[in-house]
C-alpha cells in the first residue's frame, strides 16, 4: 500500500534532525552518557483512540485521555523510562523522578503547539499502599512514553521520545520513526458507536443490605461527631462470555459522555483501568490553576419539567449544599497552605447524561516553585471522594469496604516540562481483566443521608459505565 507523502515525512527526512541526533550522539560518546531526545512534529489528523487500539501491546504500559467537549485527546504508548512505587513518599518521589528526567531531555521540533514536548503520565492509587496483595497496579506509576499522539482543535501532534547513546544507530532511529508515521497516517477513523451486547453475568460484591447497613453505621458515627462526611463506595463484578473490547468500550464512553474525561491506563500485564470521570482534580495552564468542587447529586429527569424540578431540589437542598461546602472549604484551605491563593467562582450545575451535580470551579495562580504534584498530594483525596475529616474518613473507609479501591477515586493525569498539567479523579470507573470487569461507584454520606437513596445513587453511577461496556 502506498501512503501519500504528508508534511510529517518531510520532517523525518530533514537533514537538520539527522545532524541534531548526530551531535547529541557525539556528546554522549564524549561524556560516556545517554540522553533522551524528545521530537515533536505535526502530522495529519488521526484519532488517538485508533492509535491506542492499533499500537498497544499487552506487555506495554499505556495511557489514554479524552475530553470530547474540549476537543482534546491524547494517547501515550510504551515507555522510555518509568517509575513504579508504593508508600507514603510516592508523590515526592514521583516529583523528583520527573525533575531528574527533565534534566536529561533535549527537545527538537515544533515546541509551541499544544501537547508538544515531553509529557509524563501519572496514575496513583487511592491509598498509598494497597492491602490486597494481588491488586494489579502499584500505588504510583509515572512514565515517559515512547510514542505520544495528541489532538487539540483538530491539529495532531506526534511526540517521539527516544534514548540516544554512543552505540545507537541514528539511521535506524529515523527509519523507525518514518515507518511509524506512515503507519499512523494509514489508519482509518472509528465508527460512530458500537453495539451494546447485554449478555453479562453481574454480581454485587457487597449486597444492598450490607451497603445500607454501612450507611446506617456511618450515620451513627456522624451523629457522635467524629465525622461530618464519609464516601462509601460499592463495586459490581461483571463477567462477559468473551473478553471485553477495551477500544469499543472507550469509544462508547466518549459518545455517551462527551462532557466527561474518558480515560484508560494499563499496567503492561493485561489489566486496564478505564472510566468516564466528571471530576477534574487540577489543571494548570501557564500557571493558571483550575480545580473542581464537585459534590451533591440528583438524577436527571425523564421530562424537561422533572429535570428542572430535580435540579431545583438539588440547588436548594440543605444536605446537598452542606456536602458541597465541605469540599470547597477543604480545597481552599489546602491550597492556601501551599501559598496558592484560591478564587471561588459562583456555584453552578454540572449536568451529565444520567446525573447532575453541584459544581463550583476554583481558580488560582500557581507560584513557580510549587510543582503540580505538590498540589495533587495536598488535595488528594478530597472530601468529594473520601470525607471529612479526611484521615478519620479514610480509616473508616478501610473498615467498611471489603474490596481494594486501588485506582478508584484516585488522581490520574499528565504533566509537561513547563509545569502544565491535567489531573482527574478516577471515579465512574472499572478495572478490566480479560472477560471480567469490576465497576466502582460511591456516594457521600452526611447527616440527613437516607440509606435507600444513597444505595440508589450508587446504582445510578454504576449504570453509567455498565451501559458502555462491550
Amino acid at each position: 500500500m502506498t501512503v501519500s507523502p504528508c508534511r510529517s515525512n518531510s520532517f523525518v527526512e530533514h537533514k537538520d534532525l539527522y545532524q541534531f541526533l548526530l551531535a547529541v550522539q557525539e556528546k554522549c560518546l564524549k561524556n560516556n552518557s545517554r540522553q533522551i531526545v524528545s521530537i515533536s512534529q505535526e502530522i495529519d489528523l488521526v484519532d488517538p483512540l485508533v492509535v491506542l487500539n492499533k499500537l498497544t501491546q499487552v506487555n506495554e504500559i499505556n495511557f489514554y485521555f479524552e475530553h470530547k467537549g474540549k476537543g482534546e485527546a491524547i494517547a501515550a504508548i510504551d515507555t522510555v523510562t518509568k517509575l513504579q512505587i508504593d508508600g507514603i513518599e510516592r508523590f515526592t518521589k514521583a516529583e523528583y523522578f520527573i525533575k531528574s528526567c527533565l534534566k536529561n531531555i533535549i527537545n527538537f521540533g515544533n515546541a509551541n503547539q499544544p501537547f508538544s514536548g515531553p509529557h509524563f503520565f501519572c496514575y496513583f492509587s487511592f491509598f498509598d499502599k494497597n492491602t490486597q496483595a494481588d491488586y494489579p497496579f502499584p500505588s504510583a506509576t509515572v512514565f515517559l512514553p515512547r510514542w505520544q499522539v495528541a489532538v487539540k482543535n483538530q491539529r495532531c501532534i506526534l511526540v517521539t521520545n527516544t534514548i540516544i547513546n554512543a552505540s545507537v544507530n541514528i539511521q535506524r532511529v529515523l527509519q523507525t520513526m518514518r515507518g511509524k508515521i506512515e503507519f499512523l497516517q494509514s489508519l482509518e477513523s472509528y465508527p460512530h458507536i458500537d453495539c451494546f451486547p447485554a449478555n453479562f453475568r453481574k454480581k454485587s460484591v457487597t449486597n444492598a443490605t450490607q451497603f445500607k447497613r454501612s450507611v446506617f453505621s456511618a450515620l451513627e458515627k456522624i451523629r457522635s461527631s467524629h465525622l461530618s462526611k464519609i464516601v462509601l463506595a460499592d463495586t459490581l463484578d461483571v463477567r462477559s462470555s468473551s473478553n471485553f473490547n477495551l477500544f469499543k468500550s472507550l469509544n462508547n464512553l466518549r459518545q455517551i459522555h462527551p462532557n466527561c474525561y474518558i480515560f484508560s491506563t494499563s499496567n503492561g500485564k493485561g489489566q486496564n483501568f478505564i472510566g468516564a470521570s466528571p471530576e477534574r482534580l487540577i489543571s494548570i495552564n501557564n500557571q493558571q490553576l483550575i480545580t473542581d468542587a464537585l459534590a451533591g447529586s440528583a438524577p436527571r429527569g425523564k421530562t424537561p419539567a422533572e429535570d428542572a424540578a430535580n435540579a431545583n431540589r438539588l440547588l436548594n437542598s440543605e444536605k446537598e449544599r452542606h456536602e458541597h461546602l465541605l469540599v470547597i472549604d477543604f480545597i481552599t484551605q489546602r491550597l492556601s497552605q501551599l501559598g496558592v491563593l484560591p478564587q471561588v467562582l459562583a456555584p453552578r450545575l454540572r449536568q451529565l447524561s444520567n446525573i447532575q451535580h453541584l459544581w463550583t470551579p476554583i481558580s488560582a495562580i500557581v507560584p513557580a516553585n510549587v510543582h503540580p504534584l505538590k498540589i495533587v498530594a495536598q488535595l488528594h483525596p478530597t472530601p468529594a471522594v473520601a470525607g471529612a475529616a479526611r484521615d478519620v474518613a479514610c480509616a473508616e473507609i478501610r473498615r467498611y469496604e471489603s474490596f481494594e479501591r486501588g485506582l478508584y477515586a484516585a488522581p490520574l493525569g499528565w504533566i509537561d516540562s513547563e509545569g502544565n498539567c491535567e489531573f482527574i479523579v478516577g471515579i465512574r470507573s472499572a478495572l478490566i481483566d480479560g472477560d471480567r470487569a469490576r465497576l466502582y461507584a460511591g456516594a457521600g454520606i452526611v447527616a440527613g443521608s437516607d440509606p435507600d437513596k444513597e444505595f440508589a445513587e450508587v446504582q445510578l453511577k454504576l449504570q453509567a459505565l455498565l451501559k458502555a461496556l462491550v
